[in-house]
């Protein structure tokens, strides 16, 4: 029977066709299994997953192997991208037995969903020590008819010992300046003095972290304005250092999911959208006024070729998200796949070593067009940020971009009575609930949007999808609960506070929560932001690689709050008329002056954020015909100004 040739997930889509009896996750699967008293296979991966590829082809292709499997199993295909929190369960469990957890994910599991083994690839033949796929299913077959209670125990024991973990103390107070300067002095102590990044091989982005290093919060008071320059220092040579790297497709300008040598060479080339979103974002933050000037316009004639710039890297990564990622519908998708035809050949990689023009004959890498909320909350906040920090006609068509996928995700994943809806492929919804990570991603982006264009709209629609996350001890907790099936057969975990390629679900809500009371919609706000913080703050100085999404938020928490409002007069209705000289360098001005949150409105918008709640925004306005600048510090604001030269001055 197959079961997986109308689900929404394209990676179970491309397993339809296996011999393997597949069942997608649900609890027809584990009551096949209780029926037949047997083991369960847990198969975990994603549709641009390369070795996913691979063992799908040696073993779930193989007629004999699968028929072993159905006979002796109960075979379960999970993507993780489509239930994230099935992903985190069973590989909390696979951290029993292994070191170097990762994708496929393989478990082997009781009727019940308990895993009493697992590890991740497995060959066809055994290879240096790790076993061939088909002595596992043998010996699993044999241990589960001759030495069932063994197997049993085992199972309980890991149980058992997630449920202790869950409860571990990773609470702490909120790091001040020294303790967010020793999280710096431990990422420097880090890096790879040669190649750049941290670490060896294999070596990732860890965009969260740079994330941190250049967050301005760092640098917002006399005692941490050395470590400050410090982290932003470390996270130019680490983009500088990726980005002029084979980790980096110089055509379509976007980055790789990893390298798995120490000088960034030999990639694994799936592009994901969360990599190259909080690249972009990165990138945004670290450009300053003289990289926009000085990067000439795309249609430029080539010169000597030079090192990408900064803002090199920045327009790259914006032309392909919008170029390759962006779909018809407007979304984002989730993953590009590493995998290709060249010439009819099947290549791992061939694509990106042709030039733009041998591309053209060539067809791209497929995406994975699944689109998820929280991911797509990424991307919408990356390009609105970029849009906003660049300007002019790039930065337009980044907010435009920016539009169309907000306009996408809240039209078909938001329902009519608030709910959001994780998933969807092609204007189907998927039955995932929406986690944590997707109502704080998306909340993010919103914001981001609403800061870029300067309305309130999607400012209101954040702060809905937020009060939806807020729990009535003023925490976090998705509003559809726990995997069913997880939470059935107490296999669901707190969400995972800890970060790898993404902050997680618990960073991006208090994220998104903190900058909704920087914009005046009310101190609960941010109290939810320190709650949420302190819940790691104990670990995360410890930790800095894996914390880096919430140490920038302390940083943010720990810094003194500027907000700076610039409110220009309402166009008029003659269209060729035009803001005043004085306003269009006041505009200038507000963009590059340091503030934690800055908005750049017109009287209507004003006025629209003051009536939705947003108390930054009361009374602000333009002054007699010329645009006026609101520079406060923790809502208390100096007077009006109305030249680029006085607000400069402000903040001396």
């Amino acid at each position: 029977m197959n079961r997986l040739a109308a689900a929404l997930s394209p990676y179970l889509r491309s397993h339809a066709d296996n011999p393997v009896d597949w069942y997608p996750w649900g609890e027809e699967a584990f009551a096949a299994a209780r029926e037949r008293d047997v083991p369960v296979l847990v198969s975990i991966g994603y549709a641009t997953c390369h070795w996913c590829h691979v063992m799908a082809r040696e073993s779930f292709s193989d007629p004999a192997v699968a028929a072993y499997l159905n006979e002796h199993f109960v075979a379960i295909k999970v993507d993780r991208e489509e239930h994230p929190d099935v992903d985190a369960s069973y590989l909390a469990a696979a951290s029993a037995f292994m070191k170097q957890l990762g994708w496929p994910l393989t478990a082997l599991a009781t009727p019940e969903g308990r895993t009493f083994y697992a590890g991740t690839y497995f060959p066809p033949r055994t290879v240096q020590g790790v076993p061939a796929f088909m002595d596992v299913l043998v010996a699993v077959t044999d241990a589960w008819r001759e030495r069932r209670a063994e197997l049993d125990e085992t199972a309980g024991a890991v149980s058992e010992a997630l449920a202790a973990a869950s409860v571990a103390q990773t609470r702490g107070d909120l790091p001040g300046a020294v303790e967010l300067a020793a999280a710096v002095a431990l990422l420097e102590a880090d890096e790879d003095p040669v190649h750049g990044g941290f670490g060896g091989a294999p070596k990732f982005p860890v965009a969260p972290v740079l994330a941190f290093l250049c967050e301005p919060g760092l640098a917002g008071s006399a005692t941490a304005a050395a470590s400050g320059a410090a982290g932003r220092a470390l996270a130019e040579r680490t983009m500088l250092a990726m980005g002029r790297s084979p980790l980096r497709d110089p055509v379509e300008g976007g980055f790789f999911r990893y390298a798995t040598r120490a000088d960034w060479s030999e990639p694994h080339y799936e592009r994901m959208l969360t990599d190259n979103a909080q690249l972009l974002r990165v990138l945004a933050e670290l450009l300053t006024e003289a990289d926009v000037a000085g990067r000439p316009p795309a249609t430029a004639p080539a010169a000597v070729p030079q090192p990408p710039t900064l803002a090199d890297l920045a327009a790259g990564i914006a032309g392909f998200l919008r170029e390759v990622m962006q779909l018809p519908s407007g979304g984002f998708a989730s993953a590009q796949d590493s995998e290709s035809p060249v010439d009819g050949v099947r290549s791992e990689g061939g694509y990106y070593a042709l030039s733009r023009d041998e591309r053209r004959s060539q067809p791209p890498p497929a995406l994975d067009d699944k689109v998820l909320a929280g991911w797509n909350g990424l991307a919408i906040g990356a390009l609105a940020r970029y849009g906003a920090v660049v300007g002019g006609a790039d930065g337009d068509v980044a907010v435009v971009a920016a539009r169309r996928a907000a306009d996408h995700v809240l039209g078909l994943h938001l329902r009519a009575d608030g709910t959001l809806v994780r998933a969807s492929l092609g204007g189907e919804v998927s039955e995932a609930v929406a986690t944590l990570e997707d109502l704080g991603m998306l909340a993010g982006g919103l914001l981001d949007l609403a800061l870029a264009t300067g309305e309130a709209s999607p400012a209101v629609t954040a702060r809905a999808l937020l009060d939806s996350a807020i729990a009535a001890d003023g925490g976090f907790s998705p509003p559809g609960g726990a995997d069913p099936v997880l939470a059935a057969r107490g296999l669901a975990l707190p969400d995972d506070p800890s970060e790898g390629a993404t902050p997680s679900g618990l960073t991006a809500c208090a994220d998104a929560a903190w900058r909704l009371f920087a914009l005046g919609a009310g101190d609960a706000y941010r109290d939810a932001a320190e709650r949420a913080m302190e819940q790691v703050a104990g670990i995360a100085v410890q930790r800095p690689i894996a914390f880096g999404g919430s140490l920038a938020l302390m940083a943010r928490l720990a810094a003194p709050l500027v907000q700076l409002v610039t409110v220009v007069p309402d166009p008029a209705p003659d269209a060729a008329a035009v803001t005043p000289a004085s306003g269009d360098e006041l505009v200038a001005e507000t963009r590059r002056h340091a503030a934690s949150v800055t908005a750049i409105v017109t009287d209507a918008q004003a006025r629209a954020f003051a009536a939705a709640g947003f108390e930054l925004f009361e009374g602000r306005t333009s002054i007699a015909g010329e645009a006026a600048a609101y520079r406060c510090e923790s809502f208390v604001c100096a007077l009006p100004v109305r030249s680029a030269d006085a607000l400069a001055a402000l903040a001396d």
